[in-house]
Order: C-alpha cells, then sequence, then structure tokens
C-alpha cells in the first residue's frame, strides 16, 4: 500500500491524481500531518509526501529502523514539479516510485543513488535476496576497482560494468574462453588483473555460506523444494522437515523459489503456510504427469493416496534439475508416523530472452517496459542503425552485438544462442517486433529451454494512422509488397482480397530502387473497386525528426515519391478526407451521401 500526505489544497489535488491513477494501491492519510506521517510509516510499504524534504526528514528520523524494512518515501514539491527519492531508494523502491509518480504528475523525477546516477544496477534491485557488504562491493564498482564475479550457480544477470570480472575458477556457463574476462586479462593496453586475489568479491550461490568481508552474496532462486504431506500435517513439521534437509545439504533458504506438490494438495494447510512463511509459492502438477517422472524412492502409500508413486521427488524434477536432496521424512517426538516428506533439486537458470519492440522512432513513443527490458539486458542484438537510436538506455557493460541490413535471421539465432547460454537478452526491432520484424524468426529458432517474454511496439501503421488522422477506425489490414521472402503471387491474391472485402490497407515496404513496380500494381488492384478519389495518407519517417506526409487519392498517387522509409494508406470505399484529415468511419452510414 502506498500512503498519500499532503499539508495544502495542491498537496491534496496531488493526492486525488495519484489515487484515481492507482486504484487498489493507495491510501490517503488526513488530520495532522506529523500523526499522518507516523501512522503511513507503519502501516505502508511506500509513502508519497506532497512537503518539503525537510520536514519530512524531521518526520521520519525517529522512525527509521532499517534499510530493508523500512518503507520507501517519495517527496514531491507544492508545485508538483520533481518527485524526489528521499529514503529507501532500492530496498523500499522509492527510486521506481519516483519515476512512476513522474509520469502520473509531469514532474521530474530526482534519484541520488549513486548506481542508479551512473547506470549500473544496484546489487540490491536484481530481484535477488543479497547478503553481505552491498555498500563496499557497490563502491567499488563505481570507483572501477576490480570486483570479481564468482558465478557457482549461472544464472541471468544484468549487464555489469566492465570492472567487474568473471573469476576464471568459477566461469559460467555463457563465458566463451576467448573473451578477455574469461582469461583474467586486461583491456588492450592495461595489466592483468588477480581475479582470486581481488578484495572485492560478487558471489552468486545458493549454498550455505556467509559472506567474508568485501564479498556480497546473491541468492538466486535456483532450488525447488518437492513436498508430500498427510491431511492435516502441522505447518511447524513441514518448516522443520524443509530447513534441517535444507541445512544439512548446505544450501540457503534464501534460494527457495517455490514448494512444489501434486494437485490433491494444493489446498493443503500445512503446505500453505509452511509457502507463506518461506515467502514462496506452491506449484502443484496432475498425479498423472508426477507418476511420469522417474524417481529413486517410490513408493506405494502415494500412489495408493493420489495417484503416483512419489510426490516429493516427482514435483521437485517434474521440470529438470539435479537431486541434491532425495526423498526424506519429517520426525515428530511423539513417535507417530512421518505426516510429510521433502526432496530438494536445482533446477539449472534459464536463460530470457525478450524480444523489444522499439516503436517508429520518437523516444517517447519507445514504451516504459521496453525501456526496462533494454536496462535488464547484458546482451543487446539489433540491426546496427536501431542499436544506435538506444545505445545511451544501455547499462554500462551490456555486450552489443549488430549487424546490418539482410541478417535478421543471423540476429534471431544469435540471439536464442545467447539466451541459452543463460544470459539475459534483449532483441530488438523497430515498431512492434511481432510485425514484420524480429519475433518471428526469434520464436522459431527458440524451444523450451529459455524464458522468451515480448514487449509490444507502436507500429508504423499505427504511427502513421496518428498523423494522417484515423483512418484504421474500421476493419483494416497490412500488407508487405516485399516479395524477397513471399512470392508475389501470394501477395497479388492477398491485396485482392482486401481490394474485394473493401478492407482499408496499409502498405509496408511499398517500394525500393530494385522494386518498383509491386505498388503500381497493388494501386491498379485496389482501383479496380475503389473510387479514384480514395484518400491515400503517405508518410515517410513516421515520428522521426525528418517526418514528413501528405494527403492525396488513388488516382493522384505518384509510386515514384514512395520508398521503403514510407508508409502508404488506403482507404475503403467509406474513408473521408474532412479537414485536412484522413477519416474512415466506425459505421458505414457516409456510403449513402450523407457527409
Amino acid at each position: 500500500m502506498i500512503g498519500l500526505i499532503s499539508a495544502t489544497a495542491a498537496g491534496a489535488v496531488g493526492c486525488e491524481r495519484l489515487a484515481a491513477a492507482w486504484p487498489g494501491r493507495t491510501r490517503v492519510y488526513d488530520g495532522a500531518v506529523g500523526d499522518a506521517v507516523r501512522r503511513a510509516f507503519g502501516e505502508c510499504e511506500q509513502l508519497v509526501c506532497f512537503l518539503a524534504t525537510g520536514a519530512v526528514v524531521r518526520l521520519v528520523a525517529p522512525l527509521l529502523g532499517d534499510k530493508a524494512s523500512d518503507p520507501g518515501i517519495v517527496c514531491v514539491d507544492e508545485a508538483g514539479r520533481f518527485a524526489v527519492s528521499l529514503v529507501g531508494g532500492h530496498g523500499g523502491g522509492a527510486n521506481r516510485l519516483a519515476q512512476e509518480v513522474g509520469e502520473v504528475l509531469g514532474a521530474q523525477p530526482v534519484v541520488t543513488t549513486a548506481t542508479d546516477s551512473v547506470g549500473v544496477p544496484g546489487l540490491d534491485t536484481l530481484g535477488f535476496p543479497v547478503e553481505g557488504d552491498v555498500a563496499g562491493v557497490s563502491r567499488a564498482m563505481l570507483d572501477g576497482e576490480p570486483v570479481a564475479l564468482q558465478a557457482e550457480v549461472a544464472w541471468p544477470l544484468p549487464a555489469l560494468p566492465s570492472n567487474v570480472t568473471y573469476d576464471a575458477q568459477y566461469p559460467p556457463s555463457w563465458v566463451v574462453p576467448t573473451l578477455p574476462q574469461a582469461l583474467g586479462s586486461a583491456p588492450a593496453g592495461g595489466t592483468p588483473i588477480a581475479l582470486r586475489n581481488g578484495p572485492q568479491q560478487l558471489r552468486v550461490t545458493d549454498r550455505l555460506v556467509e559472506p567474508v568481508d568485501g564479498q556480497v552474496v546473491l541468492r538466486p532462486p535456483s532450488l525447488v523444494v518437492g513436498v508430500g504431506a498427510s491431511k492435516g500435517a502441522p505447518a511447524d513439521e513441514i518448516l522443520d522437515l524443509i530447513r534441517t534437509a535444507l541445512r544439512d545439504a548446505a544450501l540457503s533458504p534464501l534460494s527457495v523459489a517455490e514448494l512444489a506438490t501434486v494437485d490433491a494438495k494444493a489446498g493443503e494447510a500445512g503446505i500453505v503456510e509452511a509457502a507463506r512463511q518461506l515467502g514462496v509459492p506452491v506449484v502443484t502438477y496432475g498425479a498423472d504427469e508426477l507418476a511420469g517422472v522417474d524417481v529413486p524412492n517410490p513408493s506405494g502409500a502415494p500412489l495408493a493416496a493420489v495417484g503416483t508413486p512419489s510426490v516429493a521427488e516427482a514435483a521437485a524434477l517434474v521440470r529438470g534439475g539435479e537431486l541434491l536432496v532425495p526423498k526424506r521424512k519429517s520426525t515428530r517426538p511423539d513417535g507417530q508416523p512421518a505426516m510429510a516428506t521433502c526432496a530438494v533439486v536445482r533446477r539449472p537458470g534459464r536463460g530470457r530472452l525478450a524480444v523489444v519492440g522499439l516503436g517508429p522512432g520518437a523516444r517517447d513513443l519507445l514504451t516504459p517496459r521496453a525501456k526496462d527490458e533494454l536496462r535488464r539486458a547484458s546482451v543487446l542484438v539489433g540491426l546496427d542503425q536501431y542499436v544506435d537510436q538506444i545505445r545511451d538506455l544501455l547499462r554500462p557493460g551490456t555486450r552489443i552485438l549488430e549487424s546490418g541490413l539482410g541478417a535478421e535471421e543471423e540476429r534471431a539465432r544469435t540471439a536464442v544462442a545467447e539466451a541459452r547460454r543463460g544470459q539475459a537478452v534483449a532483441l530488438i526491432g523497430s515498431g512492434d517486433a511481432g510485425v514484420y520484424a524480429m519475433a518471428s524468426p526469434a520464436l522459431a529458432e527458440a524451444s523450451d529451454d529459455i524464458d522468451v517474454v515480448g514487449v509490444p511496439g507502436v507500429t508504423a501503421a499505427l504511427a502513421a494512422g496518428a498523423i494522417l488522422g484515423a483512418p484504421l477506425g474500421h476493419d483494416h489490414a497490412s500488407i508487405s509488397l516485399s516479395d524477397l521472402h513471399t512470392p508475389w503471387e501470394v501477395i497479388e491474391r492477398r491485396v485482392r482480397a482486401a481490394a474485394e472485402a473493401d478492407i482499408v490497407v496499409t502498405f509496408y515496404n511499398p517500394r525500393s530502387r530494385g522494386r518498383d513496380w509491386q505498388l503500381p500494381k497493388a494501386l491498379a488492384i485496389l482501383a479496380e473497386h475503389r473510387e479514384p478519389t480514395t484518400p491515400v495518407g503517405v508518410v515517410r519517417n513516421a515520428s522521426r525528426a525528418d517526418e514528413s506526409s501528405r494527403l492525396t487519392t488513388l488516382a493522384e498517387l505518384d509510386p515514384a515519391t514512395v520508398d521503403m522509409m514510407t508508409v502508404v494508406t488506403v482507404g475503403n470505399t467509406a474513408t473521408r478526407e474532412i479537414a485536412g484529415r484522413m477519416v474512415t468511419p466506425r459505421g458505414y452510414r457516409w456510403q449513402e451521401g450523407t457527409e
């Protein structure tokens, strides 16, 4: 919950705007400001105070305890110009909250956290539990001092600055031996770095180890605990079993990702409560699926009870991994039969491929989600001219793999291969990555051994439509006139179908130096079914600095004025030009001559 506090009428208006934008996320605190801040501090995860920063500092100073548990606090000035991340920038999420407040109020986010200011990921913002000397290792990263990364468990990480170098004794699965980092060498002109002797270390491990001086331990969510339980098994018995199993195997409970069990036990109170106390979800599988998992310790008891010879081991192993703790039973002080079993599996880190649409080119049409994915990636793959558009958004240390036109399939293969090595990869394309762009070849190459997410973008057709007016107000289709990948016979059949169906058509890739006859042919097909006065919109470089647009007609359009950077939108029989804008009505009432 986000507590909203104000002392003036202007501040109250700001509170109302945030409450309206975030229904269910906020609570407005009225009354005396001091009392309101104190109540919100104790009841909310985050606070937005429409107060002077000095006043908030004095009010919350006596309340501050630990940055891992204190709420994040953002201050907004009286005029709503700035959203200042004051307390809990990382742990409390105030840095991100300041960005969100800025988006709603049109305020400038002010973030002074050192790592955020220079684009280096905060070690306590990676989404993993973190232990050790976070401040000291972060300072070393910022100062350019050598920091050794011990990746005992390969897990996708965001880009880290160049002074964070893989420890040769713990090379992650994606490190190619020819890379300087894998050899422990410095950049050209530098001196070799003695990684093992460096005073600062990042250690990625699920082992039960205590951080040493100058070390940060990151806990990846690599462990799955399979649980079986009799009806009514106490949560304390299940928790004691899990904690003992982890301790005996020298595994950290902070790396437990989930408790897994059979569907029949999804609502078992003891399992649900154990998961709640561990802070992880309960994931369930059908008995038939678990019965097909090969396990070392099958049993007749669960087969008779729930229809599978194994619950704990099978549920832990069903998605693959290394069995670290075979099935073990709980113990009860009264000597009664055990009511719970567990098994522990280490799942390998899965690489992550984000296919990101950059939009038509303008920075303000690049979505916040796309920006987040670009900063989350450690590897970026893309067309060189698209990389140049967003290079400034990448974190220091991002590995960039760029190539020119015509290498789309190779970029797709490269991105998938990098993800299979366990990397966090962003594959970029213009517009929406799923529309005549990189999503299709990438997903054709990918399999279920990596995680894939799609990030939508504003397409060229949508950007052009907004410039022209409302040409896509009714049914419409996009057709590429490039016959490099699609035979012209197929393209012509699609154009003819759209013409006969009276659908608005947007032509992508309409004309190039080597393809100058396809657009005139397509227009001629449409002219068989539409009047010569049918509006046609022509937009070149939509949303970019050299954007140009014009409105013409089907009879007057000169194809020689069109190139590959142009989008051509041809209206249907109801499309009209109104006040210099191209409009396709949602209904067909204008066909009767009532315009």
